[in-house]
């Protein structure tokens, strides 16, 4: 399969790059796509919820009243979580929400998802270029000179870009990221992948081992 190098003007170029056939026919895995992206939303929780036990709550270090004789249940603390002030029986406590997914079932997400966003034309490759300063105006007028304007554009870049990063952050669902460390979520998450010309190799080796 062979990918026209879009300019930045929008026009199509004379040159292309090839994606390998072996990689194409692959049959998207819908649950290794599953894994992966639960995972990383997984990932991304905090954790912090804390509620106080009977072994945090303070005070309840006597017995709040004899044994017998009053006629009511025995009690041997104020923490007990059946009095007012008492601790929170099963409450949630820190933790991490991180699951694991095999290297292998990553990939295999990965792939699919990019398969899936060629089968559907949503993949275009875009020539080199640089910006001397964050300016979000120049891409919001590259992305409507494409026809992007109202989707979600995802920018594939060969390094870490700071100066595209920060010109597409502010443009309603656009994002930017290194293609070799492109999740399987970033690639569902948008419409169109912009991928730059030096990019489509790193992207490629990424996607290229066997799953």
């Amino acid at each position: 399969m062979n990918l026209k190098i879009y300019k930045r003007d929008g026009s199509v170029g004379s040159d292309s790059v090839e994606i390998p056939d072996s990689l194409l026919a692959l049959e998207p895995n819908q649950h290794a796509i599953w894994l992966a992206v639960r995972a990383e939303e997984a990932a991304g929780r905090q954790g912090t919820h804390k509620t106080k036990s009977r072994s945090y709550v303070r005070g309840g270090g006597r017995k709040p009243f004899k044994q017998k004789g009053r006629g009511v249940a025995r009690q041997g603390s104020s923490r007990s979580p059946l009095n007012p002030g008492g601790g929170t029986i099963f409450g949630p406590m820190p933790h991490t929400y991180a699951v694991g997914v095999p290297q292998k079932v990553k990939v295999l997400a990965r792939r699919s998802a990019f398969v899936l966003k060629a089968r559907e034309d949503r993949i275009r490759v875009l020539e080199d270029f640089s910006l001397d300063a964050p300016k979000t105006r120049d891409m919001a007028k590259m992305i409507a000179k494409m026809e992007l304007a109202d989707q979600k554009v995802l920018f594939l870049t060969p390094d870490y870009n700071d100066n595209i990063a920060r010109s597409v952050r502010n443009l309603p669902g656009a994002g930017a990221t290194r293609a070799a460390s492109a999740s399987t979520r970033d690639m569902l998450n948008c419409s169109t992948i912009l991928i730059q010309k030096s990019a489509v190799e790193a992207l490629l080796k990424g996607l290229s081992h066997a799953a």
